[in-house]
C-alpha cells in the first residue's frame, strides 16, 4: 500500500503523541504504515507512507534518484546568479548538494493559504522558485536557498517521482498505484 498526504503546515510526520503537536495519527487511521522520508514540521506538502518496508527505503534512499519538486517561496527577487547557484550544487559546510533543477515560477495556482500566514513585510518582495532534488539532507531546500541569499518563507513539496498533489487539500489523503513513482 502506498499513500499520498498533503502534509499540512506544523504536523509531525509520526504518529505517536507529542504533547501539544499534532501528528499523522490526526489524519490517517490506517494501520502499519510508516513515512517513506521526512517532511520537516515547517514545511507542508506531499509525504508518502506506506505499509512495505522494501518500497519505504527505494523512496527515501538517494541511491535510486526519485526526484523530488518543491515549491519556495523565497525572501527577495531571485536573480538569475542566485539560480545559477542552485543549479550547480551548494556548498552548505557540511556538505555540498548535488546539482538541483531550479526555476523561478509564479505562485503556484490553486495554493491553498497557509495557516498561520507567513511574514509578510511591505518593503521586502517575495518571489517563487521550484526546486527539484534526488538527495533529502537535513533541511536541505531551506539551507540551499539561504545560502544563495534568498531565505525560504514557505516551503511545500509538491510532487516524489510522478506523484504530485493533485486533488489533495491539506490533511487529505489517497492511495497511489507505487508503480506511478518512477512513470510506470
Amino acid at each position: 500500500m502506498l499513500i499520498a498526504f498533503n502534509k499540512p503546515f506544523g504536523v509531525i510526520c509520526k504518529f505517536s503523541p507529542e504533547p501539544g503537536k499534532r501528528t499523522l495519527a490526526e489524519f490517517i487511521q490506517v494501520p502499519n504504515v510508516y513515512p517513506a522520508g521526512r517532511l520537516d514540521t515547517d514545511s507542508e506538502g506531499l509525504l508518502l507512507l506506506t505499509d512495505d518496508g522494501a518500497l519505504q527505503a527505494r523512496i527515501s534512499s538517494p541511491k535510486f534518484k526519485l526526484a523530488k519538486h518543491y515549491w519556495a517561496q523565497v525572501e527577495g527577487i531571485a536573480t538569475e546568479e542566485a539560480m545559477a547557484s542552485l543549479r550547480r550544487g551548494v556548498e552548505l559546510g557540511d556538505f555540498t548538494t548535488q546539482p538541483a533543477g531550479a526555476r523561478l515560477i509564479d505562485e503556484p495556482p490553486d495554493l491553498w493559504p497557509r495557516d498561520p500566514p507567513i511574514r509578510q513585510r511591505a518593503k521586502i518582495p517575495t518571489s517563487w522558485i521550484e526546486l527539484t532534488l534526488r538527495e533529502g539532507k537535513n533541511r536541505q531546500v531551506r539551507r540551499m536557498t539561504a545560502k544563495a541569499g534568498l531565505p525560504t518563507l514557505r516551503l511545500v513539496r509538491a510532487a516524489i517521482g510522478t506523484v504530485n498533489l493533485e486533488g489533495l487539500s491539506p490533511g487529505q489523503w489517497r492511495e497511489v498505484d507505487p508503480a506511478r513513482l518512477w512513470g510506470s
